[in-house]
């Protein structure tokens, strides 16, 4: 039995929601989100809560009813408070720039790395080895992380490369003589 879906999701201050069938949907101080929930899981409101359940006791509905819950949650958290990942740059030139909506990347390559900016996410960079991606939608947050992380992700000889902030990085002994 799931112990995640067993609990009811509580609606945050500021945000509210509606479930029509399969769909949950929620609007807060930062947006609108929808999820829709598989078939195999109920889904209901009452009393300010969404209660999530298993249709019925098959191992496939009682594997997606901890997940659908987990997302209820992640697009409550998204509408209210919203979410972030910071990269880190390491390495000698490698930086980060905003040129215009777009994060123009210099990783060591013979050319400049642009990369174009999702409509609902935005980039800053506070400093030039530091990306800080923000949005509403935790997927799609963590998706354009890691597409910029993609792009030169860290080695293991010297951690030059782009790492997540706070990524440990199991680092290699070089040649020896």
């Amino acid at each position: 039995m799931s112990r995640i879906g067993k609990k009811p999701v509580p609606l945050p201050q500021g945000v509210t929601a509606t479930v029509n069938g399969q769909t949950v949907t929620a609007k807060g101080p930062k947006g609108e989100l929808k999820f829709v929930v598989n078939d195999e899981v109920l889904v209901k409101m009452d009393e300010g809560q969404i209660a999530v359940q298993p249709r019925d006791q098959s191992k496939v509905a009682r594997s997606k009813w901890g997940m659908a819950r987990t997302m209820i949650v992640n697009i409550f958290d998204g509408v209210n408070k919203g979410f972030e990942k910071k990269l880190e740059i390491q390495g000698v030139g490698y930086r980060a720039a905003m040129q215009g909506k777009n994060l123009q990347l210099s990783l060591g390559f013979s050319h400049e790395v642009v990369y174009q900016t999702p409509d609902d996410i935005t980039i800053t960079v506070p400093k030039p080895t530091e990306v800080v991606v923000n949005g509403i939608d935790k997927q799609k947050v963590g998706q354009v992380a890691a597409e910029i992380r993609e792009y030169r992700g860290p080695e293991p000889y010297k951690g030059k490369g782009v790492r997540y902030a706070g990524e440990k990085i199991v680092r290699k002994e070089g040649k020896k003589k």
